[in-house]
């Protein structure tokens, strides 16, 4: 943490001089190198959120199911049978951007602890990843670095990793985003929260030793826009051992199984500084930590290096005195490190000693809670703020844009990514990633089963905050209600560029909007989330991305829809208020023609179709569901084919009567559209329009004036080209 010498300390370490007038005004002195290193990360934006605390408010956040909301470290839904599951998704993403193994290595292990920090066990990982063009040497090296860098967090621990979605854009060259979720499952009553309790209470501290990885990751790197010269933040990155990992793991959950602790926190960012702080605020009371009995790797670090280190696979936990002795003996069971290093005490204060001579002294509510949240100063841009690059010409016939959009990095398969992760370890997976539009998993336990789903596109977004944000929860949705799965929550994690400009201000404040109201349309409480800002280049910020991530409950795992089709002979219908348009759209993006504006979905409408969907495929009265989404109906109908190796023939001219024009109906994208299959009476029944019959070896479509004809293997070919780029990337 060492800088510009001419620069004043607290600038170098994030904070503004009216920020460090109040922690003045606040300790009614000044801070000394302890006090100041604290106080820089737990009132870091990172930590803080103080430029989106105040917007957040407006998020729904209670439910019939909800079990943990927002402020533990994961939130919880009630899944039945005395059982819970606990999910949540956060960010990664400017470590990734300096350092993206560890950086996405981390980021797994991270949320993988958010997770057992409240007695869950990790069951599957997804990942929401964003680089720049895949004709880019940088985000080729990324990509590689991150995807290697998940699959070997995930592998080793022995986790699944059941799906996530990988968009490739411009404005993500210079800051790619990784984002990161788990899934947990834990008996109800054995869960546990983060908030520190009982006075005279000991302090202990579990997991790997403390270094120097990892210092000032949350203030100096996750909390300010990338710029040039970023591999000198190199040092700021931590550092994972998943093997660590797993033995931390297996005794945070045999002890809470015991019952042998009052509480418990991970340490990631801040390290002992967020987890002390936020466990004393948390519980109304004060917290001594004495630096000399925390493990070290290396001998001479500093009290404040000790305070601020972020390195991995450490926990915090509350302990009575009496069973203090019992907790450590386990931790020795499983050879992972414990250490007596505090206490709990009625100060209302985090005292930080070594040896036992205090060498920093601050209030909690100083601490964690004083931090000043700020209002932001948003405007709406006059146009469209981002590049467009021409890569498919306007003239090119329907055939040559189907297997262009179906070769388009963003839509094509990504096995030969997904392929690199095990989607299977633990037995729990029914449906693999591509295989469904959602992810499931069974519950035995329970005797019923969840789905999962991680959406976000940010170009979309950047036409319009408010409806794209809207559109990302929809399309969750909808990908549940292809398995059958009803939604139970919902977390996200929101990634902007800097608030303090007024563009980006703007589209934090329309997206959480949108979030709010669709989610409260919806039914669909918020349990927890994420926010990642200052996410901008040397060429500006990137797309507003608010990524969401849904869980949902199905009763039969075994009764699940596909996306491939069934067999030669099934009808295919179109079910639901699908509109579609080019704006926004990815043949808009080849095309160059990218530009503000995006139409308000019916969200009612779109929850009825869902609905439909949904009941049918419990059901057993469809054969095959997808939904329509990006590159449009033509490529939802190709993705359904290459999945099953069954082509089709369809006429979109009952689309074409609603207004459509053909392009429109073939390449136009929209909300609410899906793509179901099985017997004519079935799919009219359930008031779906019959557009056409699965059986041929060709892709066959008619849309008006347009059609085209594809032979399948063509398609496929395309569909699958990025299999054929895997080496130039890696």
């Amino acid at each position: 943490m060492t800088g510009d010498s001419t620069m004043p300390r607290h600038r170098e370490l994030g904070l503004t001089d009216s920020e460090y007038d109040l922690i003045v005004e606040k300790l009614g002195r000044e801070p000394n190198a302890v006090e100041l290193a604290m106080f820089s990360l737990l009132w870091s934006e990172h930590c803080a959120y103080k430029h989106s605390r105040k917007l957040l408010g407006r998020l729904p956040t209670d439910g019939p199911r909800v079990v943990m909301g927002p402020g533990e470290n994961a939130g919880a839904v009630d899944v039945g049978s005395g059982y819970a599951v606990a999910f949540k998704v956060e960010s990664h993403n400017h470590p990734s951007a300096v350092e993206p193994f560890q950086g996405a290595a981390t980021g797994v292990g991270g949320i993988l602890r958010d997770v057992f920090a409240i007695g869950a066990r990790p069951i599957a990982v997804l990942d929401s990843l964003r680089f720049g063009e895949l004709d880019s040497v940088r985000s080729r090296h990324l990509l590689d670095g991150a995807v290697r860098g998940i699959g070997h967090y995930g592998n080793s621990i022995g986790v699944p990793n059941v799906g996530g979605e990988i968009y490739f854009e411009e404005p993500y060259e210079h800051n790619c985003l990784v984002n990161a979720m788990c899934i947990g499952f834990a008996k109800t009553e054995a869960m546990v929260r983060a908030a520190a309790a009982g006075i005279g209470n000991t302090v202990v501290l579990m997991g790997a030793t403390t270094g120097r990885d990892g210092i000032g990751g949350a203030s100096v790197l996750a909390s300010a826009e990338l710029g040039e010269g970023d591999d000198a933040k190199r040092p700021t990155v931590q550092v994972g051992d998943p093997f660590e990992e797993s033995k931390v793991l297996e005794c945070c959950l045999e002890l809470l199984e015991k019952g042998l602790l009052v509480s418990l926190q991970d340490l990631g960012a801040a390290g002992l500084t967020s987890s002390a702080g936020e466990m004393a605020s948390a519980g109304g009371v004060g917290i001594d930590i004495d630096v000399a009995k925390v493990p070290l790797r290396e001998a001479d670090m500093e009290p404040f290096e000790i305070m601020v280190s972020e390195s991995q696979e450490r926990m915090l936990a509350v302990v009575e005195p009496s069973r203090v002795a019992e907790v450590r003996a386990i931790c020795d069971k499983w050879q992972t490190g414990s250490a007596e290093i505090g206490v709990v005490t009625d100060s209302g204060r985090v005292r930080i000693l070594k040896a036992g001579e205090v060498v920093g002294d601050m209030p909690v509510e100083a601490l964690v809670d004083g931090c000043p949240l700020y209002d932001l100063e948003p405007e709406a841009p006059a146009g469209w703020i981002y590049g467009n690059r021409q890569t498919l010409a306007p003239s090119a016939d329907s055939e040559a844009t189907l297997l262009a959009l179906l070769a388009a990095p963003s839509i094509a398969s990504k096995q030969w990514i997904f392929q690199q992760y095990d989607s299977i370890v633990g037995s729990r997976t029914v449906r693999r990633p591509e295989a469904a539009d959602a992810a499931v998993l069974q519950l035995p336990e329970s005797g019923n089963a969840i789905a999962v789903s991680i959406d976000g596109n940010g170009r979309r977004v950047a036409c319009e905050p408010y409806n794209g944000t809207v559109e990302a929860v929809l399309e969750c949705a909808q990908n549940l209600a292809c398995v059958g799965a009803e939604p139970l929550g919902l977390t996200n994690c929101l990634n902007f560029g800097n608030p303090e400009k007024p563009v980006p201000a703007w589209q934090l404040d329309r997206a959480i909007s949108g979030l709010a109201v669709v989610c409260e349309e919806l039914g669909v409480p918020v349990v927890g989330g994420n926010v990642s800002l200052y996410n901008e280049g040397p060429d500006g910020p990137i797309y507003p991305t608010p990524v969401v991530a849904m869980v949902g409950e199905l009763p039969n795992p075994a009764q699940t829809a596909p996306m491939g089709f069934a067999k030669a002979g099934d009808a295919i219908a179109l079910l639901g208020p699908f509109a579609p348009t080019l704006q926004g759209s990815e043949l808009a993006k080849q095309r160059g023609e990218l530009a503000m504006g995006l139409p308000e979905p019916d969200v009612a409408a779109v929850a009825a179709a869902c609905a439909t969907v949904r009941e049918a495929v419990r059901a057993g009265r469809v054969a095959s569901a997808h939904d329509v989404s990006d590159g449009g109906l033509a490529c939802a109908l190709a993705e359904s084919a290459i999945s099953s190796g069954l082509g089709f023939r369809a006429d979109l001219q009952d689309l074409r009567e609603r207004g459509c024009s053909p392009e429109e109906a073939l390449f136009g994208e929209g909300t609410g559209g899906f793509v179901l299959s099985g017997e004519r009476t079935e799919l009219e029944a359930l008031g779906a329009l019959v557009i056409g019959e699965v059986g041929s070896t060709t892709i066959e479509l008619a849309a008006g004036d347009r059609s085209l004809v594809i032979g399948l293997v063509d398609a496929t070919e395309a569909w699958r080209s990025l299999d054929a780029r895997a080496e130039a990337v890696a």
